[in-house]
C-alpha cells in the first residue's frame, strides 16, 4: 500500500482518537458512577431507554447530510463553503422544526413513551437532538478541512462539561444537601436522579453549540436549490441506511421494556444489560475514532491508483487490532466487574458476545466504502434493513424468554449477516483484494486464545489472570512478529533499527 497514505490515516485516527477514545472513555467512567449513585437499576434502564431513542432521532434529523456534505464538497474544493452553507441550512431548518414539535407536545410524547409523570424529560431531550443534529454538520466542516486539533478540542471539551455536571448533581449535590441543604434547596432535588442526566447533557449541548459559531460563520448561506436537491438526492438513502444502522445498536433497548410481561421487571433488567453493555463500548470507541478519519480518507483517496491497496490494508490493520482490544477485555473481566454495582454483575456475560458484534459492525463499515464510491447507497439501506429485521425478530421471539442474553445474540447475528452480505456485493461492485488470510489467522488465533482461557480454569483469580495476560503478550508478538514491525512505527523506530 501506500505507506505514507496509511500512515496519514493512522495520524488522523490517532488524533481524532484523543476526542473519541479519551472523550469517550471518560465519559465511560460514569457508567460506574451511575451504578453505584441511582437508587435501582431501573434508574439506568430509563437513562439506557431515553438515550437509544435519542440516537435514534439524531440520525433522523441528521438524515445523511454529513456523508452527502463530504461527498459534494470533496467533488469541487472551491464549491465546499457553498456546500456547508446549504447543508446547514437544510439541517438547521429541521432541527428547528423538530426541537419546537417536541417541546410543545412533550406531555404526550411523555405518557406515549411511558414519562407522563416527566414531560420535561421528553422537552430537553428534543432540545439536545436540535442542537446535536446542527453542530454536527460544522464538525462535519472541521474533519473536511483536516482540522483534527479543534475537532478533538470540542469534542473532549463537551465530555468534560458532561462529566463535571453529571458529578455535580449526582455526587456533590447529595453530599451538600446532606450536610447543609438549605444550601441548594432551591434548584436541587434530592429525587431527580435521571432528570439531571438530561440536565448535564442540556448544558453541555448549549455551551459547544456556542463554542461551533465561529465555524458556521465560515460558510456560504447562499441558497442553491438546485445544489441542496443533489445533496439530499444522496443523503436520504442514507438515512434510510442510518436509521437501520442506528436500530441495530439501539433497538432492542427501544422495545426492550414492552417484551415483558412485568414492566418493572423489564427495565430493571434493561438497565443490567445497559450497563454491561456500555463496558463493551471500549471497542466502539476504538471503531469510531478510525471512522472519522477513515470516512474523509476513502472520498479523498479514490483518485488515486494506490486507493484500494490502501483500503486493504486499512481493513487489516484494523481487525488486527479489534482482535487485540477484545482480547484485553476479556481477559481480564475478574477486574472489570468491580467497575459497576454488585447487582450488576450478573449481565458480564454479554460482554465478549457485544465486543465481537462490535468487531463485525467495524468491518462492516469498513466494507461500506463500496456503496458511497459509487454512489450505490441504496445497496446499504438494504442490508441495514435486514439487519434491522433480525434484530427485531431476534429480540421479539426470544426475549420473553432469555431476556437481554437474546438481545445481545441478536446484534451478534445482525451484524455477522449485514458485514457477509456487504463483502459479497462489494466485490461484485468495486473487488478489493483485502487478505483474508492475515483476517482468518487473526481471528481464528484470538477466538483460539480465548476458548484457552474459558476452558483452563485456575483456582486463583492473581493466576488466571497471569495465564491471560501471558496469552495477550503471546497474541501482540505475534503481531509484531508478523505485521507490524517496530521499526516502521513512529517515534519507537529509533529504538528498533533494521539489521543491515
Amino acid at each position: 500500500m501506500a505507506e505514507k497514505q496509511l500512515q496519514s490515516l493512522a495520524k488522523d485516527t490517532a488524533i481524532y482518537g484523543v476526542s473519541s477514545i479519551l472523550g469517550k472513555f471518560l465519559n465511560w467512567l460514569l457508567v460506574p458512577m451511575y451504578t453505584y449513585v441511582l437508587t435501582e437499576s431501573a434508574d439506568y434502564g430509563q437513562i439506557a431507554n431515553l438515550y437509544a431513542w435519542s440516537a435514534l432521532l439524531l440520525v433522523i434529523t441528521t438524515y445523511g447530510m454529513e456523508t452527502g456534505f463530504f461527498r459534494f464538497a470533496n467533488k469541487n474544493r472551491e464549491q465546499a463553503p457553498l456546500v456547508y452553507g446549504n447543508t446547514l441550512l437544510s439541517v438547521g431548518f429541521t432541527s428547528f422544526l423538530f426541537a419546537l414539535v417536541t417541546v410543545v407536545f412533550a406531555n404526550p410524547i411523555a405518557t406515549t413513551l411511558g414519562y407522563g409523570q416527566h414531560p420535561e424529560y421528553i422537552a430537553m431531550l428534543g432540545i439536545i437532538i436540535a442542537m446535536d443534529a446542527f453542530g454536527s454538520i460544522a464538525f462535519a466542516w472541521l474533519r473536511f478541512q483536516n482540522r483534527p486539533i479543534k475537532f478533538a478540542g470540542l469534542k473532549l471539551m463537551m465530555i468534560i462539561i458532561n462529566i463535571f455536571f453529571n458529578i455535580f448533581f449526582l455526587v456533590l449535590c447529595p453530599w451538600i444537601f446532606k450536610h447543609n441543604p438549605g444550601l441548594i434547596s432551591w434548584f436541587y432535588q434530592p429525587d431527580y436522579g435521571v432528570g439531571y442526566v438530561l440536565v448535564a447533557n442540556v448544558i453541555q449541548t448549549i455551551v459547544v453549540t456556542l463554542a461551533l459559531l465561529p465555524e458556521v460563520r465560515k460558510a456560504r448561506f447562499t441558497f442553491d436549490g438546485s445544489l441542496l436537491k443533489q445533496i439530499l438526492r444522496y443523503s436520504l438513502p442514507l438515512m434510510v441506511l442510518g436509521i437501520a444502522g442506528i436500530m441495530n445498536q439501539t433497538l432492542d433497548k427501544i422495545i426492550f421494556p414492552y417484551l415483558m410481561d412485568d414492566p418493572d421487571k423489564a427495565i430493571s433488567e434493561l438497565g443490567i444489560y445497559s450497563a454491561c453493555f456500555k463496558i463493551s463500548m471500549v471497542m466502539m470507541m476504538f471503531t469510531q475514532a478510525f471512522r472519522y478519519a477513515y470516512e474523509p480518507f476513502i472520498f479523498a483517496q479514490h483518485k488515486d491508483k494506490n486507493s484500494k491497496a490502501a483500503y486493504a490494508d486499512a481493513m487489516k490493520f484494523f481487525v488486527i487490532f479489534s482482535w487485540m482490544i477484545f482480547l484485553g477485555m476479556v481477559f481480564y473481566m475478574d477486574l472489570l466487574q468491580y467497575l459497576i454495582r454488585s447487582d450488576y454483575r450478573v449481565g458480564m456475560r454479554v460482554i465478549p458476545i457485544v465486543l465481537m458484534s462490535y468487531i463485525f459492525q467495524g468491518v462492516f463499515f469498513n466494507l461500506s466504502l463500496w456503496y458511497k464510491l459509487t454512489d450505490k447507497t441504496h445497496y446499504g439501506a438494504w442490508i441495514s434493513i435486514l439487519g434491522t429485521a433480525i434484530t427485531l425478530a431476534i429480540n421479539i421471539v426470544f426475549v420473553p424468554v432469555f431476556s437481554y442474553m437474546a438481545s445481545a445474540w441478536a446484534s451478534f447475528a445482525c451484524y455477522l449477516v449485514m458485514m457477509v452480505i456487504s463483502y459479497y456485493l462489494g466485490q461484485k461492485h468495486m473487488p478489493i483484494q483485502y487478505d483474508l488470510k492475515s483476517i482468518g489467522f487473526y481471528t481464528l488465533l484470538a477466538l483460539g486464545m480465548f476458548g484457552v482461557s474459558l476452558l483452563i480454569e485456575l483456582p486463583h483469580t492473581a493466576l488466571q489472570l497471569g495465564m491471560n495476560t501471558v496469552l495477550l503478550i503471546i497474541f501482540v508478538f505475534i503481531v509484531i512478529k508478523r505485521d507490524f514491525p517496530l521499526h516502521k512505527v513512529p517515534f519507537i523506530s529509533k529504538f528498533f533499527k533494521v539489521r543491515q
